[in-house]
């Protein structure tokens, strides 16, 4: 039954026969067939069925929440008898928003000397895609905020805290001094990540607690894109000061605290919540907590 709950939880996640099974590495009529088979195994209709995938049953959504707890605690279960006999190894999937894929390496690096046999994959994600995949078991640990919206049922450990900097040339307007506010910086030429990000959110409330808005002449979901267009000298841009110092400030470039309000925000890994942990994300955790602990963040 564990393969055929894999299966149904592909499928709610793709919402698509076809998609789900080549996800799975399986034809679509295996799918069908395992998907049946189930309903028939658990006595109720899971699939609004039509000419195409309508969605869940009631029933069908019930049994999601039942099939994530399962496969979670099956995977648990083989991973900790792997490490038993053989130490630990695997993989470990990890998705981080992208102020945060600078600081990454802090924690994957010294998880790996440790644990050399695990190897490590890390993707670039919304705030709300990664609590997505976390709950369609797609991931088994996420970094995001901790404190902006709303995380559900999950394990927090706080690594840092973000403060926002104006980024811009050495000679544009306000180079020369020592901070800013978000009134100041409303109506510069600003590249900004797009609004689907949790980073981008706080910017546009921080400009309207200030009472002003903004309109960035470019946005991407790229730090990297943000930093290329800031290395022109005709854009700026407002970055989390450790993000933008991750690519190397050029002479041309300065950062600069933006204040009124001057505000932190807390970012942290993320873990479904359960007992016992896989032991891949325990070993993800103790490290996690190692690096909050270094960095004085509660």
């Amino acid at each position: 039954m564990i393969d055929k709950l894999e299966y149904f939880i592909a499928l709610a996640r793709e919402r698509h026969f076809a998609r789900a099974a080549e996800e799975l590495g399986i034809s679509q009529p295996t799918l069908s067939a395992a998907i049946r088979q189930l309903e028939d195994q658990l006595g109720v209709s899971l699939v609004v069925r039509g000419s195409r995938f309508q969605g869940l049953t009631p029933e069908g959504q019930r049994v999601l929440e039942w099939a994530r707890r399962i496969v979670g605690d099956a995977r648990t279960m083989r991973q900790e008898m792997q490490a038993a006999k053989k130490g630990l190894t695997g993989h470990i999937r990890l998705a981080a928003i992208p102020t945060a894929l600078s600081m990454v390496q802090q924690i994957t690096a010294p998880f790996q000397e440790k644990h050399p046999d695990v190897t490590i994959s890390v993707s670039s994600s919304t705030s709300l895609q990664v609590l997505s995949q976390l709950e369609n078991l797609e991931i088994d640990a996420g970094i995001t905020y901790l404190e902006n919206e709303p995380l559900g049922r999950v394990t927090s450990v706080p690594l840092y805290a973000e403060r926002y900097h104006l980024i811009t040339a050495r000679d544009a307007r306000f180079s020369e001094v020592e901070a800013v506010t978000w009134r100041d910086v409303s109506d510069l030429r600003l590249c900004l990540l797009t609004p689907d990000m949790q980073n981008r959110r706080i910017i546009n409330q921080h400009f309207a607690e200030a009472g002003v808005s903004v309109k960035p002449t470019l946005e991407s979901n790229s730090m990297i894109v943000l930093f290329s267009h800031l290395r022109t000298g005709r854009w700026s841009s407002i970055m989390p000061l450790h993000a933008a110092e991750s690519f190397g400030f050029p002479e041309e470039i300065r950062a600069i605290p933006i204040t009124e309000p001057d505000t932190n925000h807390v970012v942290g890994l993320i873990a479904t919540h359960r007992e016992p942990y896989t032991p891949l994300v325990s070993a993800l955790l103790h490290e996690a907590r190692a690096l909050s602990e270094k960095n004085g963040v509660q």
